[in-house]
């Protein structure tokens, strides 16, 4: 297959109807994609800088145009109770209804925002699917922006990967709307989303947004059958206090259940957040404490290589799958997605099937 090849830079734009766009008086439009339900007037662009209203119409200025595109392993993501040990094709576009100071993909999330010309790739959903077949990958990964932005992306996206036997899995920030989920519950198959933290203040400081609607996304989610996994970024002095980790973690529990994924993670100086220092190992081994003593049953360490990465089986802590780095090491204690030893069946998404590309002891 040809390689990707990028697009001219400034070459973007063409815009593509956009779909969860409600016509208001005076020519605007309500986008109701995202929980910013931005009112946008003729000419302007919503707080992503990517959905516009041209003559009263909602458009897409990225449908099919991916600044990032290529395989990862699906660990990566983080998710690591679906279809461990494959690859996950991923893709993205420009944009972002965030304006986090912590961004780690601030060059092509913000780009709009920042002023910076991104080359993209033309790269139209049919196009996706056969690079993701072509390598192999489980699943299609909306991922390192906000996919809710390029829900249009998504959705054509996903239709057609859920036709060629692949998933379809999102990143996200779970800032989506009901609307929006009901649009993409059909076609997703399992989400990570980022709860940055579970205070609202550090929302509408650091990322430009709230807590609920974020909440209201997990239960949504949940709900309509998407397997979840969640990923919080511990930043030192802004929301790592012990206090606020028990009840996130207590609310994990109780509303999405104990054997949901919970990946802690480090934060290191980035974008416009340089003045914190690097999260210390200690502050995430206490958060992974704090999770586990909570109820939390697969609690994670993120950017701590060697530091709780395997999955142990709920029943009686046999562990199911080894991890390093971003290699999964299928042990011979996960057979046909539950526990040689107890039975018991481990929650997620691909863990039973025959996938070639998970590595296994039995077999080494």
């Amino acid at each position: 297959m040809p390689p990707l090849v990028p697009m001219q830079t400034g070459s973007q734009h063409h815009a593509t109807p956009a779909i969860l766009g409600v016509p208001q008086p005076h020519g605007a439009v309500r986008c109701v994609a995202c929980a910013h339900r931005c009112l946008i007037r003729p000419g302007r662009q919503g707080i992503c800088h990517v959905r516009e209203n041209r003559e009263g119409e909602l458009v897409s200025l990225v449908f099919g145009e991916a600044v990032s595109a290529g395989a990862d392993p699906i660990e990566k993501k983080p998710l690591f109770h679906v279809y461990p040990g494959t690859v996950a094709f991923s893709i993205a576009t420009r944009g972002c209804n965030y304006h986090c100071l912590h961004c780690q993909n601030w060059s092509i999330s913000q780009c709009e925002r920042d002023r910076l010309d991104v080359p993209a790739m033309d790269l139209p959903p049919a196009r996706v699917v056969a690079e993701a077949l072509a390598a192999r990958a489980s699943c299609v990964a909306y991922t390192y922006t906000e996919p809710t932005v390029f829900i249009e992306y998504v959705v054509e996206t996903a239709r057609l990967a859920r036709v060629a036997g692949l998933a379809n899995v999102l990143v996200t920030n779970g800032y989506q709307t009901p609307e929006a989920l009901e649009v993409l519950a059909p076609l997703i198959d399992a989400a990570n989303v980022d709860l940055k933290s579970f205070d609202d203040g550090f929302y509408r400081r650091v990322c430009g947004a709230r807590l609920k609607p974020v909440l209201d996304t997990l239960v949504g989610m949940r709900r309509r059958g998407l397997w979840v996994e969640v990923t919080t970024l511990l930043i030192p002095g802004l929301n790592d206090a012990p206090e606020q980790l028990t009840a996130m973690a207590r609310w994990l529990v109780a509303e999405l259940g104990p054997e949901t994924p919970w990946h802690v993670s480090r934060f290191f100086p980035t974008y416009r957040l340089t003045d914190v220092p690097a999260t210390p190992a200690a502050a995430i081994r206490r958060a992974v404490e704090i999770g586990r003593s909570a109820g939390l049953v697969h609690v994670y360490s993120g950017n701590l290589a060697g530091d709780d990465e395997d999955t142990l089986c709920a029943g009686c802590g046999e562990i199911l799958i080894r991890r390093r780095g971003f290699s999964a090491l299928r042990t011979a204690a996960l057979s046909g997605g539950a526990c040689a030893r107890c039975g018991r069946v481990l929650a997620g998404i691909g863990l039973g099937l025959p996938v070639s590309a998970v590595s296994s002891e039995a077999d080494a």
